[in-house]
């Protein structure tokens, strides 16, 4: 669907990044069409897939969770029922925020938010380390966010 985006497609896109509670009438008028063709438009987009959802950006520094922790993991097994069953449990673990299946020395990323060094340290212990296949970790604790949460500027 990429190919088929004009630029009125990839500024609704945009403008639907930064506010997604944006009304049709103002967001008709911020990328320049009417307000039918705007809806039409925005209705396209989310039965494509294009737009999959609408929710809330909640702070976690606000909530208190503002220790960050990147861990890499190897398994012992790579073939795809391992995987499966490592998928499946790490989708069960509400700090772990992100995780991708990496091509390179290890086998998985993971993005973990927890409230402090104690809290994580814990977490690792207890849920990390007892994920399916496992056979190492290593963990490297962002200082800071310098940049998160952007997909406006890719489109």
């Amino acid at each position: 669907m990429q190919s088929d985006l004009d630029k009125f497609d990839k500024a609704m896109l945009r403008v639907l990044a930064t506010d997604g509670r944006i009304s049709i009438t103002d967001l008709a008028q911020r990328i320049g069409l009417s307000k039918s063709p705007t809806q039409a438009r925005l209705r396209r987009l989310e039965t494509a897939g294009v737009i999959s959802g609408y929710r809330a950006m909640i702070d976690p520094i606000r909530l208190g969770l503002d220790h960050v922790s990147f861990v890499e993991v190897r398994l012992t097994d790579t073939r795809e029922a391992a995987l499966a069953a490592f998928n499946d449990a790490v989708r069960k673990i509400p700090e772990v925020e992100q995780v991708h299946l990496i091509a390179g020395n290890f086998d998985y990323l993971m993005k973990i938010r927890t409230r402090n060094m104690n809290d994580y340290r814990q977490m690792l212990a207890d849920r990390i380390s007892t994920l399916p296949h496992v056979a190492g970790t290593s963990t490297y604790v962002a200082m800071q966010a310098v940049k998160e949460n952007a997909p406006e500027d890719v489109i």
